[in-house]
């Protein structure tokens, strides 16, 4: 029993999930669009060189043979990933550094390799191309590869429910990511803040609350990510939950997702009437009402998550909301059968 879910990507260490954004410590324009549009000009000039060279690095790995990339250990791509710093391409450095990770990954690496070669290779191809690019993924290209961007859509006010709320972390920055749904809008946006390495970002909103304010869209394909407004009240519990899909339609629209942006590692999206159940060494959310289900996310089972939805559902079907991808789905807040509070699972 299952609906598989399979992206083009290999196996990411991102935490609970990734998403592609710009360089947060770029810095900040200036009230010259002269000044800024050369700026802009130089900036581009050095991701193209980048891209340009991380080209010839890709062709070199297949021409030699991808057994050479297991033998050179993950010096080489930290190398590799140094040079597009340098070239003021943030976005290529951090999928260069997964790359690194992939040789001793397990079984099947691989496979898993040229899987992400060939996606950042058409990440590259992308930037080279930008021109001839529609709008909207021209900017997916722009936000992959890492520059910055600001928040163009018009402003939205909405009552948003807090779907989710969680941080990931590396040596320089830690990353909050909030979840969004907008009821009368009936819109998913994607709240993101930063805080130097240890430090936790300054934007907290409770999970579960709802929160009547104005939010404006990043540019790109998917327009999922935004910035917060203003706020004409403060956060109260919130009177509704999500609308829900089942697994098999939550797997078709990753998957209509993928065409619009191909380095999409996951969706949003919230399951209805879903029971967690063992499958072999993990788990997976299956339809109550159906005979389809999607593995979850977690390895082994040992998420303390996965622990709090399994007591919370105590084999009736719930509620859940998180980020359905390749690597499967990863619940993030569930809410029980009967009447009762969000419960945070990440």
């Amino acid at each position: 029993m299952g609906t598989a879910v399979r992206g083009p990507g290999g196996e990411r260490g991102r935490g609970c999930a990734e998403e592609g954004t710009a360089d947060p410590s770029a810095p900040a324009a200036t009230s010259d669009p002269e000044a800024a549009r050369r700026r802009a000009e130089r900036r581009a000039e050095r991701v193209t060189a980048g891209a340009t060279e991380l080209e010839q690095r890709l062709a070199d790995l297949l021409r030699t043979g991808l057994a050479g990339a297991e033998q050179a250990g993950y010096g080489l791509w930290e190398e590799t990933a140094a040079r597009m710093v340098d070239a003021q391409a943030p976005g290529l450095a951090s999928r260069v550094r997964e790359l690194g990770a992939i040789p001793s990954s397990g079984p099947g690496w691989p496979v898993r390799l040229l899987e992400e070669c060939a996606l950042l290779h058409l990440l590259d191809r992308g930037w080279l191309g930008r021109e001839r690019l529609p709008d909207g993924l021209a900017a997916t290209v722009r936000s992959r590869v890492g520059l910055p961007t600001s928040a163009d859509g018009p402003p939205v006010r909405d009552h948003w429910l807090v779907l989710a709320q969680y941080d990931t972390a590396d040596a320089r920055l830690t990353t909050r990511r909030v979840w969004l749904y907008g009821a009368e809008s009936d819109r998913t946006a994607l709240l993101l803040s930063y805080g130097a390495a240890g430090r936790a970002p300054e934007l907290t909103l409770p999970v579960g609350a709802e929160l009547d304010a104005e939010i404006s869209a990043y540019p790109g394909t998917g327009r999922q990510r935004a910035a917060l407004g203003r706020r004409f009240a403060p956060p109260e519990p919130a009177r509704t939950r999500p609308p829900g899909v089942t697994t098999s339609q939550a797997a078709v629209r990753y998957g209509a997702a993928l065409r619009d942006d191909p380095w999409l590692d996951s969706v949003p999206v919230a399951l209805e009437r879903v029971v967690p159940v063992p499958d072999g060494d993990g788990w997976q959310l299956a339809d109550a009402d159906g005979d389809t289900a999607l593995p979850l996310a977690w390895a082994g089972g040992n998420h303390p998550g996965l622990w709090r939805l399994v007591a919370l559902a105590g084999g009736a079907p719930v509620t859940v909301f998180g980020e359905c991808g390749h690597r499967g789905f990863t619940p993030l807040t569930a809410w029980p059968a009967g009447p009762g509070p969000a419960v945070p699972l990440c």
